[in-house]
Protein backbone atom coordinates (compact mmCIF):
# COMPACT_ATOMS: atom_id res chain seq x y z
CA UNK A 1 0.00 0.00 0.00
CA UNK A 2 1.42 2.89 -1.14
CA UNK A 3 1.16 6.37 1.24
CA UNK A 4 -0.06 9.07 -0.85
CA UNK A 5 -1.24 12.49 0.28
CA UNK A 6 -3.40 14.32 -2.72
CA UNK A 7 -4.35 17.20 -0.39
CA UNK A 8 -2.24 20.07 0.61
CA UNK A 9 -0.48 20.17 4.16
CA UNK A 10 -0.24 23.76 4.08
CA UNK A 11 2.26 25.62 6.52
CA UNK A 12 1.29 28.87 7.80
CA UNK A 13 4.49 30.56 8.75
CA UNK A 14 2.68 33.31 10.77
CA UNK A 15 0.67 30.59 13.16
CA UNK A 16 3.32 30.09 15.78
CA UNK A 17 2.82 26.91 17.76
CA UNK A 18 2.03 26.43 21.48
CA UNK A 19 5.04 25.63 23.74
CA UNK A 20 4.98 21.83 24.20
CA UNK A 21 7.49 20.94 26.84
CA UNK A 22 6.60 19.17 29.49
CA UNK A 23 7.84 19.85 32.77
CA UNK A 24 11.11 17.77 33.54
CA UNK A 25 11.71 15.98 36.94
CA UNK A 26 14.06 18.41 39.14
CA UNK A 27 17.42 18.22 38.83
CA UNK A 28 19.85 15.95 40.80
CA UNK A 29 22.32 17.95 43.29
CA UNK A 30 25.49 16.86 40.55
CA UNK A 31 23.62 18.29 37.59
CA UNK A 32 23.05 21.40 38.95
CA UNK A 33 26.43 21.71 39.84
CA UNK A 34 27.30 20.81 36.47
CA UNK A 35 24.82 24.18 35.62
CA UNK A 36 26.36 26.50 38.04
CA UNK A 37 30.45 25.13 36.91
CA UNK A 38 28.73 25.76 33.11
CA UNK A 39 27.70 29.13 33.83
CA UNK A 40 31.20 30.40 35.73
CA UNK A 41 33.20 29.24 32.15
CA UNK A 42 30.81 32.02 30.75
CA UNK A 43 30.89 30.48 27.02
CA UNK A 44 34.32 28.78 26.98
CA UNK A 45 33.83 26.12 24.72
CA UNK A 46 37.15 24.19 25.76
CA UNK A 47 36.29 24.13 29.98
CA UNK A 48 32.20 23.50 28.99
CA UNK A 49 33.42 20.45 27.06
CA UNK A 50 35.71 19.50 30.10
CA UNK A 51 32.86 19.99 32.44
CA UNK A 52 30.59 18.09 30.47
CA UNK A 53 33.33 15.03 29.66
CA UNK A 54 33.88 15.12 33.49
CA UNK A 55 30.47 14.96 34.40
CA UNK A 56 29.51 11.91 32.01
CA UNK A 57 32.39 9.82 33.58
CA UNK A 58 31.57 10.62 36.89
CA UNK A 59 27.50 10.31 36.42
CA UNK A 60 25.26 7.40 36.13
CA UNK A 61 23.01 6.65 33.22
CA UNK A 62 19.66 8.25 34.40
CA UNK A 63 21.36 11.24 36.03
CA UNK A 64 23.37 11.56 32.36
CA UNK A 65 20.37 11.41 30.69
CA UNK A 66 18.24 13.17 32.26
CA UNK A 67 20.87 16.02 32.29
CA UNK A 68 20.60 15.54 28.49
CA UNK A 69 17.11 16.28 28.47
CA UNK A 70 17.22 19.10 30.45
CA UNK A 71 19.93 20.50 27.37
CA UNK A 72 17.92 19.33 24.84
CA UNK A 73 14.85 21.56 25.98
CA UNK A 74 15.67 24.23 27.63
CA UNK A 75 15.21 28.03 26.33
CA UNK A 76 18.69 29.03 27.75
CA UNK A 77 21.13 29.29 24.50
CA UNK A 78 24.15 28.21 26.40
CA UNK A 79 22.69 25.52 27.53
CA UNK A 80 20.75 23.83 25.10
CA UNK A 81 23.85 24.70 22.71
CA UNK A 82 25.88 21.69 25.20
CA UNK A 83 23.05 19.37 24.08
CA UNK A 84 25.00 17.90 21.07
CA UNK A 85 28.71 18.01 23.22
CA UNK A 86 26.95 16.20 25.67
CA UNK A 87 24.97 13.64 23.43
CA UNK A 88 28.37 12.70 22.26
CA UNK A 89 30.00 12.45 25.42
CA UNK A 90 27.20 10.03 26.40
CA UNK A 91 27.17 7.96 22.90
CA UNK A 92 30.83 7.03 24.13
CA UNK A 93 29.88 5.51 27.49
CA UNK A 94 29.89 1.80 28.22
CA UNK A 95 25.97 1.94 29.22
CA UNK A 96 25.14 3.80 25.79
CA UNK A 97 22.47 2.13 23.36
CA UNK A 98 21.85 3.82 20.65
CA UNK A 99 18.52 5.57 20.64
CA UNK A 100 16.19 6.53 17.76
CA UNK A 101 14.07 8.96 20.08
CA UNK A 102 16.91 10.19 22.02
CA UNK A 103 18.80 11.31 18.79
CA UNK A 104 15.82 12.64 17.28
CA UNK A 105 15.34 14.89 20.14
CA UNK A 106 18.76 16.33 19.74
CA UNK A 107 18.55 17.15 16.35
CA UNK A 108 15.51 18.68 16.68
CA UNK A 109 17.48 20.74 19.43
CA UNK A 110 20.37 21.23 16.78
CA UNK A 111 17.37 22.75 14.46
CA UNK A 112 15.85 24.77 16.73
CA UNK A 113 19.32 26.61 17.31
CA UNK A 114 19.52 26.80 13.24
CA UNK A 115 22.07 24.15 13.07
CA UNK A 116 21.32 23.15 10.04
CA UNK A 117 24.59 21.47 8.96
CA UNK A 118 25.31 19.40 12.66
CA UNK A 119 21.27 18.26 12.34
CA UNK A 120 21.88 17.16 8.87
CA UNK A 121 25.31 15.10 10.31
CA UNK A 122 23.52 13.41 12.81
CA UNK A 123 20.85 12.46 10.50
CA UNK A 124 23.34 11.33 8.33
CA UNK A 125 24.80 9.00 10.71
CA UNK A 126 21.73 7.70 12.04
CA UNK A 127 20.53 6.65 8.73
CA UNK A 128 24.05 4.90 8.33
CA UNK A 129 23.96 3.58 11.33
CA UNK A 130 20.29 2.06 10.51
CA UNK A 131 22.44 0.28 7.44
CA UNK A 132 19.78 2.10 5.21
CA UNK A 133 17.11 -0.30 6.33
CA UNK A 134 13.71 1.37 4.47
CA UNK A 135 11.52 -0.06 7.66
CA UNK A 136 13.95 1.63 10.40
CA UNK A 137 14.72 4.42 8.39
CA UNK A 138 11.06 5.26 8.22
CA UNK A 139 10.78 4.28 12.13
CA UNK A 140 13.30 7.08 12.43
CA UNK A 141 12.11 9.55 10.80
CA UNK A 142 8.85 9.10 12.46
CA UNK A 143 10.42 10.26 16.13
CA UNK A 144 12.63 13.08 14.52
CA UNK A 145 9.15 14.42 12.68
CA UNK A 146 7.57 13.86 16.70
CA UNK A 147 10.56 15.52 18.34
CA UNK A 148 10.63 18.51 15.73
CA UNK A 149 7.41 19.36 16.34
CA UNK A 150 7.47 19.40 19.87
CA UNK A 151 9.90 22.60 18.95
CA UNK A 152 7.25 24.11 17.00
CA UNK A 153 9.59 23.52 13.78
CA UNK A 154 6.40 23.46 11.48
CA UNK A 155 8.88 23.86 8.02
CA UNK A 156 11.34 21.20 8.88
CA UNK A 157 8.31 18.83 10.34
CA UNK A 158 7.06 19.07 6.48
CA UNK A 159 10.72 18.74 4.76
CA UNK A 160 11.23 15.56 6.55
CA UNK A 161 7.55 14.15 6.26
CA UNK A 162 8.18 14.72 2.42
CA UNK A 163 11.54 12.34 2.77
CA UNK A 164 9.46 9.44 4.81
CA UNK A 165 7.38 9.69 1.92
CA UNK A 166 9.94 8.52 0.02
CA UNK A 167 11.48 6.20 1.92
CA UNK A 168 7.95 4.60 1.77
CA UNK A 169 7.30 4.92 -1.54
CA UNK A 170 10.60 3.15 -2.33
CA UNK A 171 10.31 -1.29 -2.29
CA UNK A 172 9.03 -3.31 0.40
CA UNK A 173 7.72 -0.55 2.20
CA UNK A 174 4.89 0.71 0.04
CA UNK A 175 3.33 -2.91 0.76
CA UNK A 176 3.94 -2.02 4.64
CA UNK A 177 0.13 -1.51 6.10
CA UNK A 178 1.48 -1.11 9.55
CA UNK A 179 4.57 1.22 8.59
CA UNK A 180 2.19 3.48 6.26
CA UNK A 181 -0.64 3.70 9.15
CA UNK A 182 2.13 4.00 11.63
CA UNK A 183 3.70 7.43 9.43
CA UNK A 184 -0.20 8.63 9.03
CA UNK A 185 -0.36 8.54 12.87
CA UNK A 186 3.01 10.13 13.33
CA UNK A 187 2.23 13.15 11.41
CA UNK A 188 -1.53 13.72 12.71
CA UNK A 189 -0.02 13.41 15.96
CA UNK A 190 3.07 16.13 14.85
CA UNK A 191 -0.18 17.98 13.54
CA UNK A 192 -2.02 18.23 16.13
CA UNK A 193 1.34 19.39 18.44
CA UNK A 194 1.86 22.25 15.93
CA UNK A 195 -2.03 23.26 16.52
CA UNK A 196 -2.26 22.35 13.26
CA UNK A 197 -5.48 20.85 13.81
CA UNK A 198 -7.79 21.40 10.76
CA UNK A 199 -4.45 19.74 8.54
CA UNK A 200 -4.43 17.06 10.65
CA UNK A 201 -8.15 16.22 10.02
CA UNK A 202 -7.21 16.49 6.45
CA UNK A 203 -4.57 13.39 6.82
CA UNK A 204 -7.07 11.57 8.63
CA UNK A 205 -9.25 11.65 5.52
CA UNK A 206 -6.30 10.44 3.80
CA UNK A 207 -6.08 7.36 6.25
CA UNK A 208 -9.80 6.35 5.21
CA UNK A 209 -8.45 7.15 1.65
CA UNK A 210 -5.78 4.84 2.05
CA UNK A 211 -8.02 2.20 3.41
CA UNK A 212 -6.94 2.10 7.01
CA UNK A 213 -9.53 2.84 9.71
CA UNK A 214 -8.39 5.87 11.88
CA UNK A 215 -7.62 4.84 15.76
CA UNK A 216 -9.04 6.35 19.19
CA UNK A 217 -5.76 8.01 19.11
CA UNK A 218 -6.25 10.30 15.81
CA UNK A 219 -9.37 10.79 16.87
CA UNK A 220 -8.62 11.90 20.57
CA UNK A 221 -5.04 13.96 19.25
CA UNK A 222 -7.36 15.99 16.65
CA UNK A 223 -10.21 16.67 19.37
CA UNK A 224 -7.81 17.85 21.82
CA UNK A 225 -6.05 20.30 19.12
CA UNK A 226 -9.33 21.92 18.12
CA UNK A 227 -10.46 22.48 21.53
CA UNK A 228 -7.03 23.69 22.66
CA UNK A 229 -7.36 26.16 19.60
CA UNK A 230 -10.70 27.09 21.29
CA UNK A 231 -12.23 25.76 18.25
CA UNK A 232 -15.59 24.06 19.80
CA UNK A 233 -18.23 23.23 17.00
CA UNK A 234 -15.24 21.48 15.63
CA UNK A 235 -14.18 19.64 18.45
CA UNK A 236 -17.59 18.09 18.94
CA UNK A 237 -18.30 17.08 15.64
CA UNK A 238 -14.76 14.92 15.49
CA UNK A 239 -16.33 13.81 18.39
CA UNK A 240 -19.69 12.93 16.81
CA UNK A 241 -17.39 11.34 14.11
CA UNK A 242 -15.76 9.08 16.88
CA UNK A 243 -18.84 8.08 17.89
CA UNK A 244 -20.37 7.18 14.36
CA UNK A 245 -17.29 5.14 14.25
CA UNK A 246 -17.57 3.01 16.57
CA UNK A 247 -15.68 4.26 19.00
CA UNK A 248 -17.03 5.41 22.94
CA UNK A 249 -15.81 8.80 24.71
CA UNK A 250 -14.12 7.11 27.08
CA UNK A 251 -12.22 9.01 30.36
CA UNK A 252 -9.38 10.31 28.45
CA UNK A 253 -11.83 12.30 25.90
CA UNK A 254 -13.90 13.64 28.53
CA UNK A 255 -11.08 14.98 30.35
CA UNK A 256 -9.47 16.55 27.38
CA UNK A 257 -13.04 17.93 26.35
CA UNK A 258 -13.00 19.17 29.92
CA UNK A 259 -9.25 20.62 29.62
CA UNK A 260 -9.92 22.68 26.57
CA UNK A 261 -13.48 24.31 28.39
CA UNK A 262 -11.12 25.10 31.26
CA UNK A 263 -8.26 26.23 29.28
CA UNK A 264 -10.77 28.88 27.76
CA UNK A 265 -12.47 29.33 31.06
CA UNK A 266 -15.92 28.16 29.64
CA UNK A 267 -16.86 26.79 33.43
CA UNK A 268 -20.30 26.40 32.41
CA UNK A 269 -19.79 24.28 29.45
CA UNK A 270 -17.18 22.37 31.91
CA UNK A 271 -20.43 21.91 34.15
CA UNK A 272 -22.59 19.97 31.19
CA UNK A 273 -19.51 17.88 29.75
CA UNK A 274 -18.77 16.58 33.56
CA UNK A 275 -22.20 15.85 34.07
CA UNK A 276 -22.80 14.31 30.79
CA UNK A 277 -19.50 12.33 31.81
CA UNK A 278 -21.22 10.88 34.64
CA UNK A 279 -24.42 9.81 33.10
CA UNK A 280 -23.02 8.17 31.03
CA UNK A 281 -21.30 6.04 33.52
CA UNK A 282 -17.92 7.12 32.44
CA UNK A 283 -15.64 6.94 35.63
CA UNK A 284 -13.81 9.75 36.67
CA UNK A 285 -10.17 9.93 37.40
CA UNK A 286 -7.48 11.62 39.09
CA UNK A 287 -6.56 13.35 35.97
CA UNK A 288 -10.56 14.59 35.73
CA UNK A 289 -9.80 16.09 38.76
CA UNK A 290 -6.51 17.85 38.14
CA UNK A 291 -8.10 19.47 35.11
CA UNK A 292 -12.00 20.45 37.09
CA UNK A 293 -10.27 22.23 39.82
CA UNK A 294 -7.21 23.77 38.12
CA UNK A 295 -10.33 25.21 36.02
CA UNK A 296 -11.81 26.80 39.38
CA UNK A 297 -11.07 29.92 40.04
CA UNK A 298 -11.85 30.49 43.47
CA UNK A 299 -9.97 27.01 44.66
CA UNK A 300 -6.84 28.42 42.86
CA UNK A 301 -7.28 32.04 44.30
CA UNK A 302 -7.94 30.45 47.81
CA UNK A 303 -4.65 28.17 47.79
CA UNK A 304 -2.43 31.08 47.27
CA UNK A 305 -2.76 31.37 50.75
CA UNK A 306 -2.96 28.09 52.26
CA UNK A 307 -3.10 29.64 56.02
CA UNK A 308 -6.65 30.64 55.66
CA UNK A 309 -8.12 28.17 53.03
CA UNK A 310 -11.53 26.83 54.47
CA UNK A 311 -10.81 23.35 56.34
CA UNK A 312 -13.77 21.43 55.39
CA UNK A 313 -15.95 20.66 52.21
CA UNK A 314 -19.40 22.70 53.85
CA UNK A 315 -17.17 25.72 54.27
CA UNK A 316 -15.53 25.65 50.86
CA UNK A 317 -18.70 25.41 49.10
CA UNK A 318 -19.44 28.64 50.77
CA UNK A 319 -16.66 30.18 49.02
CA UNK A 320 -18.04 29.08 45.85
CA UNK A 321 -19.42 29.94 42.33
CA UNK A 322 -22.44 28.55 41.47
CA UNK A 323 -20.96 26.18 38.97
CA UNK A 324 -18.09 25.84 40.47
CA UNK A 325 -20.59 24.30 43.34
CA UNK A 326 -21.72 21.55 40.67
CA UNK A 327 -18.06 20.54 39.41
CA UNK A 328 -16.88 20.04 43.10
CA UNK A 329 -20.25 18.06 43.89
CA UNK A 330 -19.96 16.03 41.07
CA UNK A 331 -16.09 15.05 41.83
CA UNK A 332 -17.02 14.29 45.45
CA UNK A 333 -20.06 11.88 44.22
CA UNK A 334 -17.46 10.32 42.38
CA UNK A 335 -15.72 7.42 43.42
CA UNK A 336 -12.09 8.52 42.98
CA UNK A 337 -11.37 8.82 46.68
CA UNK A 338 -12.64 5.33 47.93
CA UNK A 339 -10.54 3.47 45.42
CA UNK A 340 -7.54 5.50 45.66
CA UNK A 341 -7.96 4.65 49.72
CA UNK A 342 -6.45 1.28 51.14
CA UNK A 343 -7.98 0.08 54.09
CA UNK A 344 -7.01 -3.08 56.25
CA UNK A 345 -6.53 -3.76 60.12
CA UNK A 346 -3.07 -3.03 59.62
CA UNK A 347 -2.85 0.04 57.49
CA UNK A 348 -5.12 2.71 55.84
CA UNK A 349 -2.63 4.52 53.38
CA UNK A 350 -3.99 7.35 50.49
CA UNK A 351 -1.15 8.10 48.12
CA UNK A 352 -1.37 11.85 46.58
CA UNK A 353 0.91 10.89 43.90
CA UNK A 354 -0.28 12.89 40.69
CA UNK A 355 -2.06 14.80 41.50
CA UNK A 356 -2.01 18.72 41.61
CA UNK A 357 -2.91 21.05 44.98
CA UNK A 358 -6.26 21.58 43.67
CA UNK A 359 -7.01 18.07 43.61
CA UNK A 360 -4.63 17.28 46.76
CA UNK A 361 -6.81 20.01 48.70
CA UNK A 362 -10.35 18.91 47.92
CA UNK A 363 -9.01 14.79 48.29
CA UNK A 364 -7.85 15.36 51.45
CA UNK A 365 -10.78 17.67 52.59
CA UNK A 366 -12.93 14.38 51.13
CA UNK A 367 -10.42 11.97 53.04
CA UNK A 368 -11.33 14.21 56.26
CA UNK A 369 -15.16 12.89 55.84
CA UNK A 370 -14.60 9.84 54.55
CA UNK A 371 -12.29 8.48 57.77
CA UNK A 372 -15.10 10.07 59.80
CA UNK A 373 -17.78 8.13 58.36
CA UNK A 374 -16.11 4.98 58.71
CA UNK A 375 -14.66 5.52 62.38
CA UNK A 376 -18.66 6.33 63.20
CA UNK A 377 -19.37 2.98 62.13
CA UNK A 378 -19.17 0.29 65.19
CA UNK A 379 -18.68 -2.65 62.57
CA UNK A 380 -15.65 -0.82 60.34
CA UNK A 381 -11.94 -1.88 60.67
CA UNK A 382 -9.58 0.66 62.48
CA UNK A 383 -6.44 0.27 60.68
CA UNK A 384 -3.63 0.32 62.87
CA UNK A 385 -1.63 2.58 61.08
CA UNK A 386 -3.41 5.69 58.93
CA UNK A 387 -0.57 7.18 55.78
CA UNK A 388 -1.18 9.86 53.55
CA UNK A 389 1.69 9.66 51.29
CA UNK A 390 2.34 12.80 49.60
CA UNK A 391 6.18 11.88 47.87
CA UNK A 392 9.57 13.57 48.00
CA UNK A 393 9.51 16.56 45.56
CA UNK A 394 11.29 14.59 43.36
CA UNK A 395 9.23 16.01 40.35
CA UNK A 396 8.93 19.62 41.89
CA UNK A 397 10.39 22.53 39.82
CA UNK A 398 12.69 22.57 43.18
CA UNK A 399 14.13 19.24 44.19
CA UNK A 400 13.20 17.81 47.73
CA UNK A 401 10.61 20.72 48.25
CA UNK A 402 7.27 19.47 47.68
CA UNK A 403 4.12 22.07 47.51
CA UNK A 404 1.71 18.82 48.38
CA UNK A 405 3.49 18.19 51.63
CA UNK A 406 3.65 21.55 52.33
CA UNK A 407 -0.37 22.51 52.01
CA UNK A 408 -0.93 18.66 53.43
CA UNK A 409 1.53 20.08 56.45
CA UNK A 410 -0.49 23.34 56.69
CA UNK A 411 -3.93 21.99 56.71
CA UNK A 412 -2.56 19.09 59.58
CA UNK A 413 -1.53 21.60 61.42
CA UNK A 414 -4.77 23.80 61.37
CA UNK A 415 -6.88 21.14 62.00
CA UNK A 416 -4.75 19.79 64.83
CA UNK A 417 -4.50 16.69 63.56
CA UNK A 418 -2.27 14.09 64.86
CA UNK A 419 -0.59 13.00 61.85
CA UNK A 420 2.63 14.05 61.94
CA UNK A 421 5.95 13.61 59.21
CA UNK A 422 7.23 10.24 59.44
CA UNK A 423 10.62 9.97 60.81
CA UNK A 424 11.82 7.45 58.34
CA UNK A 425 9.93 8.42 55.13
CA UNK A 426 9.80 12.25 55.37
CA UNK A 427 7.27 11.99 52.33
CA UNK A 428 4.81 10.49 54.36
CA UNK A 429 2.41 12.16 57.50
CA UNK A 430 1.64 8.91 59.98
CA UNK A 431 -0.22 8.13 62.62
CA UNK A 432 -2.14 5.47 64.90
CA UNK A 433 -5.28 4.61 63.24
CA UNK A 434 -6.65 4.90 67.23
CA UNK A 435 -5.01 8.35 67.46
CA UNK A 436 -7.19 9.57 64.33
CA UNK A 437 -10.61 8.13 64.97
CA UNK A 438 -10.11 10.23 68.60
CA UNK A 439 -9.38 13.19 66.45
CA UNK A 440 -12.39 13.01 64.39
CA UNK A 441 -15.33 11.64 66.55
Amino acid sequence: MLLQLSLPLTWNPQLKPRPFFQPLCALSKQAQRLLTSLDAASGDTTTSHRLIRKFVSSSSKSISLNTLSHLISSDVHRYSSLALPMYERIAETCWFSWNSKLVSSVIASLESQGLKDEAELLISESIQRLKFRERDVALFYCDLIESLSKHGLNEAVFDHYARLKQVLSAGSCSLNTSLNRKALQCMINALCTLDLAHNAEKTMGEMRNAGLKPSKFEFRSIVLAYGRLGLFDEMRRILDEMEISGYTLDTICFNMVLSSYGTHKEVSEMVLWIQKMKNSNTPFSIRTYNTVLNSCPTVMSLLQDPKTIPLSILELMEELQKDEIVLIQELKDSSVLVDLLEWSSMEGKLDLHGMHLGCVYVIMLQWIEELRSRFSDENSVIPAEIVVVCGLGKHSSVRGESPVKALVLEMMVRLSSPMRIDRKNIGCFVAKGKNVRNWLC
